[in-house]
């Protein structure tokens, strides 16, 4: 099977999906907007996944590939095949099925709680009661029309949907790393201005390795779900 992602800044990668694909004999191919922005066939691709970025859904007029990106995210779910969104990659699937995307009413910066919500549809995809999870971001999205609203923050009230079988976005990133938060960091060091939701630096960066290990673990367990048998 072929895993396809679309990558838009160099320090925002695949993280812990990547061996996790691997390891399962994915072929991994991908397009980095930031070096080529030719994107793959929709119909030779199995899995999609979409990471994230600091600029907006809606900057179409300051990134020239994103219209192409929008318009391929499209046509690829019309196919009904497995997608993950990541922070700008869930805004942009939730963009691509008719949603509404907005600033977040406070930036949710560090790790903070995430509260999964009970579903009504017995297959639907189910987060923990409560867990704890890596943010960064300054917007949000709406719920698409038909998807399950998933998971939601104090800061946040659309933290994670799903659409259709095996389409999930997430604004929290499970993917994380303790390398990964460093480049996060590195490149965005001037949005650590510390509130309620948005932690200090050294905050950030003191997470215990149970919680990058929840998070592989929870990520785990979604990846699972999306590639499941139908």
């Amino acid at each position: 099977m072929r895993a396809h992602y679309l990558q838009h800044v160099p320090f925002e990668g695949l993280g812990t999906i990547a061996p996790w694909l691997a390891e399962r004999g994915f072929t991994i191919t991908r397009t980095r907007f930031f070096e080529s922005a030719q994107l793959p066939n929709p119909d030779e691709v199995d899995f999609l996944v979409i990471m994230g970025g600091p600029m907006s859904a809606n900057d179409d007029d300051q990134w020239p590939w994103l219209a192409a990106e929008k318009k391929f995210i499209r046509e690829y779910l019309r196919r009904n095949k497995r997608a993950l969104g990541i922070c700008l990659g869930a805004q942009l699937i939730a963009d691509a099925l008719g949603a509404a995307m907005r600033k977040n009413p406070v930036k949710e910066i560090g790790w903070f709680p995430v509260e999964g919500l009970p579903q009504s549809v017995s297959d639907s995809f189910r987060f923990p009661a409560v867990f704890r999870a890596f943010h960064w971001h300054g917007e949000t999205f709406d719920i698409p029309a038909g998807a399950a609203h998933l998971a939601r923050s104090k800061a946040c009230e659309n933290q994670a949907f799903q659409w259709g079988a095996s389409v999930i976005g997430l604004q929290f990133h499970l993917e994380m790393t303790p390398e990964a938060a460093r480049d996060l960091v590195s490149n965005g060091r001037a949005e650590l201005t510390p509130s309620t939701y948005v932690q200090s630096e050294a905050a950030l960066l003191s997470a215990s390795p149970e919680d990058y290990r929840a998070a592989q673990g929870r990520m785990a367990e979604l990846l699972s779900y999306l590639i499941r048998s139908r």
